[in-house]
């Protein structure tokens, strides 16, 4: 089959739905490729680029359409793009098949198939070709960059000669993958970040990212992520409240807000009213990646950005993947490709249209003259539930202490057992055991007390290869053993020699293997 990439013609649109790379890879699987000229050169891919990969150039957007068997392109297609669509044709793309129902009707009036990305099924063997993911990824990552922009501070705190800057303080509301990635790069710009989302089961990543979770106080029926095809559903009106006044309680302690909020084949859920824009301290960013479903902010216009009488600046742009087009562009057409990897299971070119695979029957809206959409739930569960967690309470300052207290109690009566324990065994010992032994014994309990008492006193995260426990005790051993090799018994000193012999290896190969961790993270 020959598949076949146009220039987008959306406007302000850069993305390209085949790179040279991709086609690389389509061809491995017996297909061939055609590209209009100029379709990847807002991306960053020539024409001599395609060519050189083995890439067909044609000059018109008619000969593509006319010369391919499989169309890949990424933006909704223009009435005029449909009616170059003829029957036996393939078009992969983002279609919105809710919004446009009669195009989604005019393809399969003419016999054609039309496979819809938005609707890849959140299930774990399409996550590779789940592009709203890629694509929300970027949108996450860019729109803290464009918050920085926008904002006229630094996102990390600073003690300079100057003077204390504080850090910025972030809030993103939505934990998806837009979400995540949001909360990923402003953490690593040193930010403190807060984060909130419906479903409580994604707490736990947000606070692996170094994000703290804002919980409601409010009980409510945990959502099913698998059910919801792990996205957010509608929240009961009193869930609904109690959420916009915990928004209304942070509204003038954050610097930047970013929404990501969206239920699917909805408009996006007011979260951010104008009383909480009001709210905001002057230079505050408010960045809406939902701007496109009408917004999660009250008052986002999509396409702009405006500043408020306030001096709040809202952001409400929707084409962030396409302001980083190259990465997009390579994103996508990985995406593309690896759908098209399950489309020709024999890898001879010729495309298996399998209705009854999850993967594929979930993305086709129409096939065989007939819509086939909406699709029905795919048989593999796409998240399963983690069980519900309550929220961890917070200790008062008395409560705080006296958990102190009795832990400090505990640890007291486990070290004068243990010393207990150790005094009576070797009480035990030098009763029975001749003098020259107990010196050696009374080294050896000495150096594993000490030992104890010196590895785990250093904190887990300073246990590098430098600093490993097997290599506190190789420190400990040569200790010991420098002290016995001077034994009048031929055979101790022996032995204390191969210890010393075999911990300095041990130790000297900690030094060599942090040596080579640390290169890994020096800029070259």
């Amino acid at each position: 089959m020959k598949i076949g990439t146009p220039k987008e013609i959306f406007e302000g649109e850069a993305r390209v739905a085949m790179t040279p790379d991709s086609a690389l890879q389509l061809q491995k699987l017996g297909h061939t490729c055609v590209v209009e000229s100029g379709a990847g050169h807002s991306a960053g891919f020539s024409d001599a680029d395609y060519e050189g990969a083995g890439v067909e150039v044609v000059k018109t957007p008619a000969a593509l359409w006319k010369a391919a068997d499989i169309v890949a392109k990424v933006r909704v297609p223009s009435d005029a793009e449909m009616k170059r669509l003829r029957a036996g044709q393939t078009l992969i793309s983002f279609f919105s098949p809710v919004a446009d129902e009669d195009k989604m009707k005019a393809a399969a009036d003419k016999g054609a198939t039309v496979i819809a990305m938005e609707m890849i099924p959140r299930i774990s063997r399409a996550q590779k070709m789940d592009a709203l993911s890629s694509m929300a990824n970027i949108a996450g990552y860019r729109a803290v960059i464009e918050a920085g922009n926008n904002f006229g501070r630094f996102f990390t705190g600073q003690i300079t000669a100057a003077g204390k800057v504080p850090p910025a303080k972030v809030l993103v509301v939505g934990a998806g993958v837009a979400g995540l990635a949001a909360i990923g790069t402003s953490t690593s710009l040193g930010a403190i970040t807060y984060a909130f989302d419906v479903r409580p089961e994604v707490a736990e990543q947000v606070q692996s990212m170094g994000a703290e979770f804002v919980y409601l106080d409010f009980e409510e029926e945990q959502q099913d992520g698998a059910a919801t095809g792990g996205y957010a559903s509608v929240s009961s009106p009193e869930f609904r409240e109690a959420q916009l006044a915990k928004f209304r309680e942070l509204a003038p302690e954050v610097d930047i807000v970013i929404t990501t909020a969206l239920i699917p084949n909805r408009e996006a859920p007011e979260l951010w009213t104008e009383d909480m824009v009001k709210s905001m301290k002057a230079g505050s960013v408010i960045v809406d990646l939902a701007a496109e479903k009408g917004g999660n902010c009250k008052l986002t216009v999509m396409d702009e950005k405006i500043v408020t009488d306030n001096g709040v600046t809202i952001i409400g742009y929707t084409d962030f993947p396409s302001r980083m087009a190259t990465q997009a562009s390579t994103l996508y057409a990985t995406n593309i490709r690896h759908l098209m990897t399950d489309l020709t299971p024999e890898k001879d070119g010729v495309v298996n249209h399998n209705m009854e695979d999850d993967v594929i029957r979930g993305a086709t809206i129409a096939h065989a003259k007939e819509v086939t959409f909406p699709p029905p739930a795919p048989k593999v569960a796409a998240i399963a539930a983690a069980p519900k967690k309550e929220a961890p309470k917070e200790l008062t300052a008395e409560e705080k202490r006296a958990k102190e207290t009795a832990e400090f109690k505990t640890q007291t009566r486990n070290q004068v057992a243990l010393l207990a324990v150790g005094a009576a065994l070797v009480l035990a010992v030098g009763l029975v055991a001749p003098a020259s032994f107990m010196q050696h014994f009374i080294v050896f309990v000495l150096s594993v007390f000490i030992g104890f008492q010196v590895i785990w006193g250093v904190a887990h995260s300073l246990h590098t290869p430098l600093m490993a426990v097997t290599n506190a005790i190789s420190s400990i051993i040569i200790l010991g053993a420098v002290i016995q090799i001077g034994s009048s018994s031929f055979l101790i000193t022996i032995l204390a020699a191969l210890s010393v012999f075999m911990a300095s290896i041990n130790i000297f190969g900690g030094f060599l293997v942090t040596r080579r961790m640390l290169a890994m993270f020096q800029k070259s």
